[in-house]
């Protein structure tokens, strides 16, 4: 996956022109009377893929250390639409992400059920002591604000939508007027014009569990393309207290938590065509959606852009990769 054999096909031509050193590192065990390495077949990566528990995979995600990448997480889903069956839909993901878009936890969402349930186990697999926890709004539940302040020891971000109707009256009923100070940026690419402006205010007149501040933030876009203009309203509530957060630095985490969203289901998207995988034989696309997720995890470390990070390491696809990989596992 690294240098781009991205299905079980392509894995198994890359592996055929694997020599024997190579296979040596992959520890495939010498047969035959000449003691010569045989790769494995196509097929028998698809079988052994589709057939492990993803447990032992998803520790690979945490081999490296990222130091202090901890300090923002965001939690978010992904619905790999290529992996449903005649019998049941597509598996969904649930992903926590640094603010460098490093890949820390995931699992597989329960059929039946969403993203909520897998919400604390997810995280408590990580050390999040003074973490910073962001996540959309279908994850603004009072059980996950209690989990990540008491059993954590972090903090949270969480955005407030109309899924939590009388949360969202309640912050829209605050007097924004008379809060006082505003943080305002105003950013221009890719043809457009975005301008955030951020007020928040510590309140205690919400029942949500160790709610500190409320945050509104306006974003105003012009598209300078198609002369379009429009104006969304989000409401944000944390357990950040203003000394440590404020409205320049909430503006700033949920930014990143759309930054890592929007770049993260980009790169897996467009890069790794993962929308496109149709996968879906047991384990499978559980765990190719995790081997992606380690592979990412490596390639950010080039500190290039995730497609040449591939292609550079494609000019050499039997060496290249494994020295990237072999100095961690």
């Amino acid at each position: 996956m690294a240098c781009g054999f991205d299905t079980f096909r392509a894995i198994g031509q890359w592996a055929r022109r694997a020599d024997q050193d190579t296979l040596a590192r992959l520890g495939c065990r010498p047969r035959g009377p000449f003691g010569l390495r045989r790769a494995p077949s196509a097929a028998t990566v698809r079988r052994v893929v589709a057939g492990v528990m993803p447990g032992g995979l998803e520790q690979l995600l945490r081999v490296l250390e990222f130091g202090d990448d901890l300090r923002l997480l965001a939690v978010d889903g992904k619905t790999l639409r290529g992996s449903f069956t005649r019998d049941h839909g597509p598996v969904q993901v649930l992903g926590a992400m640094s603010e460098r878009g490093h890949v820390l936890a995931q699992q597989a969402v329960p059929d039946k059920t969403n993203e909520i349930p897998g919400f604390a186990p997810l995280l408590h697999v990580l050390d999040l002591a003074g973490t910073v926890i962001t996540a959309d709004a279908l994850h603004t539940q009072r059980g996950h604000a209690q989990v990540i302040v008491e059993e954590f020891g972090g903090h949270y971000v969480f955005t407030v939508k109309n899924n939590q109707r009388d949360l969202y009256a309640a912050c829209q009923k605050i007097p924004w007027d008379e809060v006082q100070g505003e943080y305002r940026r105003t950013d221009r690419g890719h043809g457009r014009t975005d301008t955030r402006a951020v007020k928040a205010v510590t309140w205690e007149g919400l029942d949500f569990p160790h709610l500190r501040q409320v945050a509104r933030i306006i974003r105003w876009r012009y598209s300078r393309i198609t002369g379009r203009r429009s104006k969304e309203t989000v409401y944000v509530i944390t357990s950040l207290p203003s000394r440590l957060a404020d409205p320049c630095r909430i503006g700033e985490i949920v930014r990143s938590h759309w930054g890592v969203e929007n770049s993260g289901h980009y790169v897996r998207d467009v890069t790794f065509r993962e929308d496109a995988s149709r996968v879906r034989t047991g384990f499978g696309a559980q765990n190719m959606a995790l081997l992606r997720s380690i592979t990412l995890n490596f390639l950010r470390l080039m500190g290039m852009p995730i497609a040449d990070a591939r292609r550079e390491l494609a000019l050499q696809p039997h060496t290249a990769p494994l020295e990237l990989f072999g100095h961690h596992l």
